[in-house]
């Protein structure tokens, strides 16, 4: 049932033209993205218009793109990508350091990052930070998926 509303919602989103995203749909097409370029690519493209607009988009922004680079195929372009994410992600902890869903999108990303990018230096800080201020989060999505995340190895 999550899934049809958070389809639902997206296609609404972008026939309303790709104006500003709601959270929840951010959220909801996150997961989604790894699996699915197409969301992956559309989160893209509304998330680019609004990362001025909040920290917090801004780093979906970066996490949408560390995860675009699963789909693209030559490794240049793979690597610049994630690259690219990975700034995004960093100026948006810039920005707001003690926001839980930015530090849970860092870690969602240095969790499934390859070794060899060496972006996973953050992983305990950030498991500790929002073990101690998981009880802040109000989106039962978002809950959800930080329990997972927390749970998976």
């Amino acid at each position: 049932m999550m899934k049809f509303i958070g389809l639902i919602s997206f296609f609404v989103l972008l026939s309303s033209g790709l104006k500003a995203p709601d959270l929840e749909t951010v959220r909801l097409n996150y997961e989604k993205g790894i699996e699915d370029e197409k969301i992956c690519n559309e989160m893209i493209a509304i998330l680019e218009k609004e990362k001025g607009n909040s920290a917090t988009l801004l780093a979906y922004l970066g996490g949408y793109q560390s995860m675009r680079a699963t789909h693209v195929f030559n490794p240049i372009s793979k690597l610049n990508t994630f690259k690219e994410g990975k700034k995004n992600i960093e100026q948006a902890l810039v920005k707001a350091p003690n926001n839980v869903e930015i530090r849970f999108i860092r870690l969602s990303v240095q969790k499934k990052s390859p070794p060899f990018l060496g972006y996973n230096n953050r992983i305990q800080e950030d498991s500790d930070f929002i073990m101690k201020n998981k009880e802040k989060i109000q989106s039962e999505v978002l809950k959800k998926q930080v329990e997972n995340l927390l749970k998976s190895d």
